[in-house]
């Protein structure tokens, strides 16, 4: 199966700024039934965020379910900009009123137009070497966060667990994979690039050269929502280091630019 790849790296990452004194297990067969029910971080019942799923409906028509997240999908990438915002714990309308947000952000306001037009969601968890990260920042590799805490939604449509990479097909026949290099990000390239995490995306990082497969460190098995992830697992940075640099990062734009 085609999976992310990176770039050609050093392998020089840091856990300093890393809530290091979590251990993070894989748990690749903890299960979890999601649902609709809004969160803090899915704030399903906000004005934004209902707009949106409004909105969304409008253009799917009677289409059915897949089609209306594929229109919500092309309305977040069109509505909020990209940026590197660290904060996992952003509410859904607070990124779509700000206009901007990461990638993990946009995730959720996709997830959270789902359940706010009754489709359950769940997230599962994935722990990723943090050198996927360095085409981005190619000169703060040494200060990257060495693990990366990630929260990949699964939609329930037709009766079972459709994962966000398959949102737009199945993942085998679809262009090239996303290299996390250039102008389009990760949320972006759902719609056309070829993104799938699993057993087959482990590779040794000694072992990944250019065009391997990215690392993907532990399954750390599904959630109810997002913020049951990050409340187990922590978030990536630790708190202190979010204060730090969210502020900055959560303003500058992801893709077009490299802030390192």
């Amino acid at each position: 199966m085609p999976t992310p790849v990176a770039e050609e790296h050093d392998g020089v990452t840091c856990a300093a700024l890393t809530p290091w004194w979590l251990t993070r297990h894989a748990l690749a067969q903890r299960a979890a039934d999601g649902g609709t029910a809004g969160t803090a971080v899915l704030d399903v019942g906000s004005a934004p965020v209902v707009e949106l799923a409004c909105a969304a409906r409008r253009l799917a028509g009677a289409a059915g379910d897949r089609v209306l997240l594929q229109r919500a999908h092309r309305l977040v990438a069109t509505r909020v900009r990209p940026v590197y915002a660290v904060e996992e714990f952003q509410p859904a309308s607070t990124t779509l009123r700000r206009g901007r947000g990461s990638c993990s952000q946009r995730l959720a306001v996709l997830e959270a137009v789902a359940r706010s037009s009754g489709i359950a969601t769940r997230c599962r968890g994935l722990l990723v070497d943090g050198a996927f990260w360095s085409p981005r920042f190619p000169r703060l590799r040494r200060v990257l966060p060495s693990e990366v805490v990630l929260a990949w939604p699964e939609f329930h449509l037709a009766g079972r667990w459709v994962p966000v990479s398959e949102l737009f097909g199945p993942v085998a026949p679809r262009a090239r994979p996303f290299t996390n290099t250039g102008a389009e990000t990760l949320f972006d390239a759902l719609a056309r690039s070829a993104v799938a995490w699993g057993a087959a995306a482990w590779c040794p990082p000694d072992d990944c050269g250019a065009g391997a497969p990215v690392t993907v460190v532990a399954d750390l098995g599904r959630f109810s929502s997002r913020d049951e992830l990050f409340a187990v697992h922590g978030q990536t940075l630790c708190r202190p280091a979010r204060f730090l640099v969210d502020p900055w990062l959560s303003r500058v734009a992801a893709g077009a630019s490299r802030p390192g």
